[in-house]
């Protein structure tokens, strides 16, 4: 079981969601907008991925339009208000399995990988 965090509306989450449903397997999908996620589960994120700059998006158009200041957060919890006043931050697709690893991004190679479909 894996659960694919991301957007409805985002490209990259959807080819990601229909891989999974071609190989067969199982998975639940979160809009992050629409049910956002603890802020701990920021942290645990950030810290699987490699930290938090690599957790954020930092060329994408929401990036962008925040001001200055709210780009250099200077403390863990900065950095979890600012995710939950803006979930689309997050690189996504976020794919986090049952057994704790967890994916960012995604590729047709990786997901093979990931599930072992050679």
């Amino acid at each position: 079981m894996a659960t694919v965090y991301g957007l409805k509306t985002c490209d990259t989450c959807r080819k990601a969601r229909n891989w999974l449903q071609r190989f067969a397997i199982d998975h639940d999908f979160v809009d992050l907008r629409e049910r956002l996620p603890e802020p701990e589960t920021f942290s645990t994120w950030q810290q699987a991925v490699g930290g938090w700059d690599k957790l954020v998006n930092k060329s994408s158009t929401t990036w962008r339009q925040l001001p200055e200041y709210r780009k250099a957060p200077g403390s863990d919890a900065e950095w979890r208000l600012l995710l939950r006043e803006h979930p689309a931050l997050v690189k996504r697709p976020l794919l986090v399995l049952d057994d704790g690893r967890i994916a960012q991004g995604f590729s047709d190679n990786a997901y093979k990988d990931l599930f072992g479909k050679r």
